[in-house]
């Protein structure tokens, strides 16, 4: 959460909090498996917060877009804020981050447990093919 909210001061930011969020959530998939993953953070829900993250970003730009200004201007939410511009920047950039970060968080988190899935079913196939060919190597020779 360090790399996300001081992104804009300093290297990191939402794509870099993303993949450290996914991260933590490999290393849950890692040690306890992966039905206790799921348990922690369903594919539904990542794919949700997929989607919340995407719609913060646009929501943001959008909101700047309904103020007169060009998309992603944050100074336009100073009238909204009612702060000042720098620091009307400084929330819209945070924002912008939060839900790059959520999105980043969710797609890597999905594509590593699918990833993960197609593994333990490929893996499943070959267990079940080598038990096959074992009893049949078994009942052959009696």
């Amino acid at each position: 959460l360090y790399v996300l909210a001081h992104g804009h001061y300093s290297p990191g930011g939402g794509f870099q909090g993303g993949v450290i969020l996914a991260a933590a959530l490999v290393l849950i998939f890692l040690v306890y498996g992966y039905d206790d993953a799921l348990d922690r953070l369903s594919l539904g829900t990542a794919g949700r917060l997929c989607s919340i993250g995407v719609l913060i970003y646009a929501g943001i730009g959008f909101i700047c877009l309904l103020l007169g200004g060009n998309f992603l201007d944050y100074s336009r939410l100073v009238s909204i804020l009612h702060v000042a511009p720098p620091k009307a920047r400084s929330l819209g950039i945070l924002g912008i981050e939060t839900g790059v970060a959520l999105t980043v968080m969710a797609a890597m988190y999905s594509i590593i447990m699918d990833v993960a899935n197609s593994e333990t079913n490929n893996n499943k196939g070959d267990t079940a093919a080598d038990e096959n060919q074992t009893g049949e190597i078994c009942s052959s020779g009696k």
